[in-house]
């Protein structure tokens, strides 16, 4: 069973999976599956704005959204009459609304690293480098740290 409104069909399929197969998680299972419908509906409702906020949170009628930004927040609070009625058609009793602005949600989820990597010639060249400035006390520290990147390159 795909849980709508989540971002991966996969990951999804995988949850349902987990929360059927044990026997204490598998009373989450309605409530998953309830938060994502009021997911889809939400995203039906404000198409533009689907990917810019999630649900957090539904209990006693107070609709939790969470947003990347104030910016989006910003938006988000104009369209919110047009949202509760969407969701007061499709049968959410939806009483009020909040906005929770969590900016760690708007982060890549990692950051990739690229290691720079110099080809042979390059390498012999900064090591003839090393060799051929001249011994001064000047000198003394860039030609260490020459060699120094030549020896990592290797």
């Amino acid at each position: 069973m795909h849980i709508y409104g989540t971002r991966n069909r996969k990951t999804s399929f995988d949850v349902t999976d987990f929360l059927r197969s044990n026997e204490r998680m598998a009373s989450l299972l309605p409530t998953a599956l309830r938060m994502a419908d009021l997911q889809r509906d939400v995203g039906l409702a404000l198409p533009a704005m689907a990917g810019n906020c999630d649900v957090l949170a539904f209990q006693d009628g107070v609709l939790t959204l969470a947003v990347p930004s104030s910016a989006v927040a910003a938006r988000l609070k104009q369209q919110l009459p047009k949202l509760q009625g969407t969701l007061l058609a499709r049968g959410w009793q939806v009483a009020s609304m909040r906005l929770k602005v969590q900016v760690t949600r708007a982060m890549p989820p990692r950051v990739e690293t690229r290691v720079l990597e110099l080809p042979p010639t390059a390498v012999d060249a900064f090591e003839e480098l090393g060799d051929s400035l001249p011994d001064t006390p000047q000198n003394a520290a860039l030609v260490a740290a020459i060699k120094r990147l030549a020896a990592k390159r290797r």
